[in-house]
């Protein structure tokens, strides 16, 4: 197995990972530091990890056939992740993989809406231990270093308030409203008459309730929706952390809609995670066990569907270091967090490996966060930024 091992990270010296097993056995991956050990349960572990490492090393862990020695779960991911963007720019040209990803990606209305019950229409109690107040699963936007995740959040909506310059009373579009949070901000503080659809029944149900309690129905409709049946002319449009889950194929069709939906004069923003290094196949741990049918564009993926729509790309923000904070806070609440009795320890433990692996990505691997700013016209938003931070 070392020979394997050593050909499979032959040229990688940006850490090394030990695979140990307790009858004394050694093998490493990988050459450098940091340098990281894993205790084994058996060496049949590493042989299984080895067929599939990206889909394997995951649910072995789930599993509890490893466990870190000497080091935490993050410390060991940080190594994983620098491996695995290591290997994936060796193995990029791979026509079969992407072939499948596509097919993967393919994501018919029945299809997207079973994706997203996967994730999103877990028990609510779960979500509530880990997110802020204001249930955001989304990016915050740490415009001061000493911010919590919670003003952190605010400032978020307050920022993409202004990048939508819409007027009080407007009509606004949030397509991916989750549990509805960005779209009661828009209403309560900016005065907007917000629709939000989502393909979350769970979601739905809470963020009507919500809306309600807050006094807010009568400028707050939410619907279980699929853009791609949404009808109507809206002054604003925004999507915050949906695109991920619409796949490649149906990109154009993605943009048309916003095309047809927004007014003349109206404007867009789209906040969705992205990649810094050229177009992937995504993570097949990820895929299978957290995000269905998901995958995380780079910006020359995107745009090229932008361009296609006929609307007009105002701006394109890039965002770094800002999710691994707000991964960071979240699983510091998820470790203290009483999961519902429908969740038991194998889940914990993915979703400890997800939040780590997440917040890992951004911080070593290739992962941002972009926010497009879309028009009909490209007179439409003020002529410099100046207006996003007075």
């Amino acid at each position: 197995m070392q020979a394997l091992l050593d050909h499979l990270g032959r040229g990688f010296e940006q850490g090394c990972i030990e695979f140990a097993t307790t009858d004394g056995r050694v093998w490493t991956l990988g050459r450098g530091v940091p340098r990281v050990r894993l205790r084994l349960r058996d060496a049949g572990v590493l042989r299984r990890m080895l067929w599939n490492p990206a889909l394997r090393f995951g649910e072995a862990w789930m599993d509890g056939e490893w466990t870190p020695e000497g080091c935490t779960l993050r410390e060991v991911l940080a190594v994983a992740t620098r491996l695995w963007a290591w290997l994936e720019a060796r193995r990029r040209g791979s026509r079969w993989r992407h072939l499948r990803a596509r097919i993967e990606e393919f994501n018919t209305p029945l299809r997207a809406r079973r994706n997203v019950a996967h994730h999103y229409d877990l028990d609510d109690a779960l979500y509530r231990q880990f997110l802020d107040a204001d249930l955001h699963y989304s990016c915050a936007y740490f415009a001061r270093a000493e911010m919590s995740l919670e003003q952190a959040q605010q400032e978020k909506c307050a920022l993409i308030a202004r990048k939508l310059d819409f007027s009080p009373d407007s009509a606004v579009l949030d397509i991916g409203c989750g549990w509805g949070s960005l779209a009661l901000y828009l209403a309560a503080h900016h005065g907007a008459r917000v629709t939000g659809i989502t393909l979350s029944q769970a979601q739905l149900d809470l963020a009507r309730e919500r809306a309600r309690a807050r006094g807010l129905a009568d400028r707050v409709e939410f619907r279980l929706e699929d853009y791609r049946q949404t009808q109507g002319r809206y002054d604003a449009i925004v999507s915050v952390g949906m695109f991920e889950h619409v796949g490649r194929p149906q990109y154009r069709t993605f943009f048309a809609k916003l095309a047809t939906l927004l007014k003349p004069d109206g404007s867009a923003l789209l906040h969705t995670i992205g990649r810094s290094s050229p177009p992937g196949v995504g993570n097949p741990w990820i895929r299978k066990y957290i995000f269905p049918g998901g995958y995380i564009p780079a910006a020359s993926e995107i745009l090229p569907a932008i361009e296609s729509s006929g609307l007009v790309l105002c701006d394109l923000e890039v965002w770094r270091r800002h999710y691994a904070r707000t991964l960071a806070e979240w699983q510091r609440r998820f470790e203290r967090a009483e999961l519902p009795p429908t969740l038991d320890a194998r889940f914990r433990r993915m979703w400890d490996f997800y939040l780590l692996a997440s917040e890992a990505s951004f911080i070593h691997g290739d992962l941002v966060v972009f926010q497009a700013q879309l028009a009909h016209r490209n007179d439409r938003l003020p002529l410099t930024r100046d207006y996003l931070y007075r």
